[in-house]
């Protein structure tokens, strides 16, 4: 059940960007066709991978994320899934996250913050003779990191997450975020 749980929502990561592209393309289509007007459309998405470690567990976490921005002016919705490792445990972490971008004039960086949920499935080794155990938790976070765009036209971010729940209580995490 898990395995199949993990493999539908990497499915859906997948095909979410291709059909928002689809949708924008359509949409720009016929508003050309009707309106002499250019329409903003929405906005353009992103992927790419991000790594970092966790507190309580104590692990190395490496992932990937999918980022629609300007979902409304600001607001990026960003789903990921995340795996670590360490602390005698495997964590499979399915979130969504929402960030709030502020604009600093005269600046590059794009501070951010905002809040996710998060689905977790974990598998526990209960040490030699025991076998292993396996749980699943949910929990939230709340999110501050900021965002800079790179020479090649890229995105690269850092991000502080505080879990709530049945969660890592603090994320640290890198990435870069590649143009769809």
């Amino acid at each position: 059940m898990l395995k199949r749980l993990v493999v539908l929502f990497m499915i859906a990561a997948l095909l979410l960007p291709a059909a928002a592209d689809a949708a924008t393309k359509k949409k720009r289509s016929s508003s050309r066709r009707s309106s002499s007007r250019a329409s903003a459309g929405p906005a353009v998405s992103w992927w790419g991978p991000r790594l970092g470690f966790s507190s309580s567990p104590d692990q190395f976490v490496i992932g990937g994320q999918l980022d629609f921005r300007e979902v409304t002016p600001g607001l990026a919705i960003s789903p990921n899934v995340e795996f670590g490792f360490g602390d005698d445990m495997t964590i499979i972490a399915l979130n969504l996250d929402g960030h709030y971008h502020f604009a600093i004039e005269g600046s590059r960086w794009r501070p951010y913050a905002g809040a996710g949920i998060a689905i977790s499935f974990v598998s526990f080794d209960n040490g030699p003779g025991n076998g292993d155990d396996s749980d699943t938790e949910v929990g939230g976070a709340l999110i501050l990191g900021a965002g800079v765009p790179t020479a090649a036209g890229n995105r690269f971010f850092s991000e502080l997450k505080l879990g709530l729940g049945d969660v890592p209580d603090l994320k640290i995490m890198v990435g870069w975020n590649f143009r769809m």
